[in-house]
């Protein structure tokens, strides 16, 4: 499906088209298309011949790796309004270096790695803007790997609740688990039977009340 109804402002709210004009939205809008996914189906696997990068649109993207024993960990949760595949934009040989599927249904907006490259080339300006967003995404990275391999489990999970609060907010605050929890588990590098006992763990000391895939906080200084 073409993307003729998307107006240049909702890709300019998204981080890596802020420095574009309108006339450089537009021209990525030209050869985009939208694509809608159902709960399970699959996007593009790993190693799949990449010419598209990705924005949701609405629903969740899980990106994860298969291991040889058929296990999956999940490499990151992309939400509405996110991008995800435009490194390999700039990338030899460009193939996607993971798998990514849909969580629940999806709607997604595919762009251009050709027309992107071609924006980027005619104007200094706009590069030196990416660049600087591809680098607070780099350290963004660097902190989730510093999160999983110096953190304790309770600690990512403690964390990983914190960064999904509204900011500001102090007392009596719900979140929202955007995937299943087995899900966020592997995200965060816990086993699932290690993230159930530290919910229940939340739950007895009083920080937290779960209730389905609902988060209730009753107060956000004790998790801090």
């Amino acid at each position: 499906m073409k993307a003729r109804n998307i107006l240049p402002d909702e890709l300019r709210r998204t981080p890596l088209f802020g420095g574009l004009d309108d006339v450089q939205l537009r021209q990525l809008l030209e050869t985009a298309h939208i694509i809608n996914l159902e709960e399970g189906q699959h996007l593009f696997q790993c190693q799949q011949p990449a010419s598209q990068f990705f924005m949701v649109r609405k629903g969740t993207i899980r990106l994860y790796l298969s291991t040889p024993d058929g296990a999956e960990k999940v490499m990151h949760l992309v939400t509405s309004g996110q991008t995800f595949a435009e490194a390999i934009t700039f990338m030899e040989g460009q193939a996607y270096p993971v798998n990514a599927s849909a969580l629940d249904t999806c709607e997604v907006l595919a762009l251009s790695n050709h027309t992107f490259r071609t924006i980027l080339r005619g104007s200094t300006d706009t590069c030196f803007r990416l660049m600087a967003n591809m680098s607070s995404w780099l350290k963004r990275q660097i902190a989730d790997i510093d999160a999983l391999t110096l953190q304790n489990a309770t600690l990512r999970f403690t964390n990983y609740l914190l960064h999904q609060a509204p900011a500001g907010a102090k007392r009596d605050i719900t979140i929202t688990l955007v995937a299943p929890k087995h899900v966020i588990a592997s995200r965060l590098s816990i086993k699932p039977e290690s993230f159930s006992r530290i919910l229940r763990n939340l739950q007895s000391e009083g920080h937290i009340t779960v209730d389905g895939n609902l988060i209730h906080i009753r107060d956000i200084s004790t998790l801090e």
